[in-house]
């Protein structure tokens, strides 16, 4: 494989930053909800979702700007600097009030907009396409895994170990040594310090592009819209994406806000239990990165997109009428299959169809109608209906039907998403 050692290293940098990062991911959603707060968290996260919806498209115009190794540069350094800040100024005030944790989520959140889209088209850019299923599953199987560390590392430094005793998924470990739980601008440092680590990986990466591009030195303007136009000549790859991302917007909204408020509102759980529910998911998005295009050979990647779109609705509404630990790590292990199974399936259908000199903009306007769900979603389930005793259930059992009517969808164009 060409690129090889330029794969590797972007693994390893993506995986060492992706831990920390998962970790303040986890800790601050439930740092709302234990304080009381979650209605501000949803406030929080509805403005910086609407960020979003410029930002993202923005993004989109970079990734197919400019070369995918330098921004890689210039996004860890600038999370190290930013969340640095913050951690100096979380030990020096002896705690983070909740506009910095808040800050911290915003910048980790604009991180990802550009992360992600920046990294699938890097991979596609450097990859044979005789690859592209097998290096999409590694990356999936990279991403989960450092899910997991994270999952096991909230669980630890959100609750600590005070008499030794250590819960994960429901079984418990009796360690020889005791450990106080850590303050959030202690686990910021710790992710700053990732990004730095990230950031020497990435540095001395050397690579060659398989993919012709052209630099564009239009306007950010003229070069969406040629994005846009491009999708506009290939409606049913805009359909697609637009559809087969509904899984992922019911996940974004689980993962950030709803199953913080799930866990201790109806389960009446603490944070480990939170935190192994989120290794649960990352387990199974795991085993789907090793097995989903095996378990799904013989089936073409639409029909496979409807299948998990079905089962996901199910697992939403056997959540919504479930008050089960076992059942809750089980909902999220059937999750983190469908949806890394999706987006695996997603990625390699889009892979073989849209040109690398457009993958970037194209994946920006998917990404719009995602943010446009997901505020729907955020305010909806913001309003103080949802956060009364155990209501958030209904929350689960909309989600549900959202990604019925989804799969719906898919069903219904099936032969043109094929031909």
């Amino acid at each position: 494989m060409k690129n090889l050692s330029a794969i590797i290293l972007l693994f390893i940098a993506n995986s060492i930053s992706g831990v920390s990062q998962g970790i303040s991911m986890i800790a601050i959603p439930w740092y709302f909800t234990q304080s009381g707060e979650a209605r501000i968290y949803a406030m929080v996260y509805l403005a910086v979702t609407l960020v979003s919806l410029f930002w993202g498209p923005l993004s989109g115009t970079f990734v197919d700007r400019y070369n995918r190794k330098n921004i890689f540069l210039v996004l860890t350094s600038i999370s190290f600097v930013l969340l640095s800040v913050t951690a100096v100024a979380g030990y020096q005030m002896g705690g983070l009030p909740w506009y910095l944790v808040a800050t911290v989520f915003a910048i980790t959140f604009f991180n990802y907009n550009l992360h992600y889209p920046n990294l699938y088209a890097f991979v596609q850019e450097i990859t044979e396409p005789r690859f592209y299923g097998k290096v999409t599953s590694y990356l999936e199987i990279q991403g989960q895994l450092t899910s997991v560390l994270a999952g096991a590392g909230a669980a630890i430094l959100l609750e600590g170990i005070p008499d030794g005793k250590l819960n994960l998924i429901g079984v418990g470990f009796q360690l020889p040594f005791a450990f106080e739980a850590w303050e959030l601008h202690e686990i910021f440092a710790l992710d700053a310090v990732t990004y730095l680590i990230g950031f020497f990986f990435i540095l001395p990466m050397q690579f060659t592009s398989l993919k012709e591009r052209i630099v564009e030195t239009g306007s950010i303007l003229q070069r969406f819209q040629t994005g846009w136009e491009y999708l506009k000549t290939n409606p049913y790859i805009l359909l697609f994406g637009v559809a087969s991302y509904s899984i992922f917007v019911t996940v974004l909204v689980t993962t950030f806000y709803l199953a913080a408020i799930y866990v201790k509102n109806h389960l009446q759980e603490t944070g480990d239990v939170f935190a192994s529910a989120e290794m649960c998911y990352a387990f199974g998005a795991v085993f789907a990165g090793m097995a989903i295009r095996r378990i799904f050979k013989f089936t073409n990647i639409v029909m496979s997109i409807i299948i998990l779109t079905w089962l996901t609705a199910g697992l939403f509404i056997v959540l919504a009428v479930s008050k089960s630990l076992a059942i809750l790590y089980g909902m999220f292990l059937l999750l983190g299959i469908t949806n890394a199974g999706t987006r695996i399936m997603r990625i390699s259908y889009l892979f073989e169809r849209v040109p690398n000199q457009v993958y970037g903009r194209t994946g920006s306007i998917f990404f719009i109608t995602n943010i446009i769900f997901r505020l729907i979603f955020i305010s909806l389930f913001g309003l103080a209906f949802f956060h009364e005793g155990n209501y958030i259930v209904y929350a689960f059992a909309i989600l549900g039907v959202f990604l019925a009517v989804s799969a719906v969808v898919l069903m219904a164009y099936y032969r043109k998403l094929v031909d």
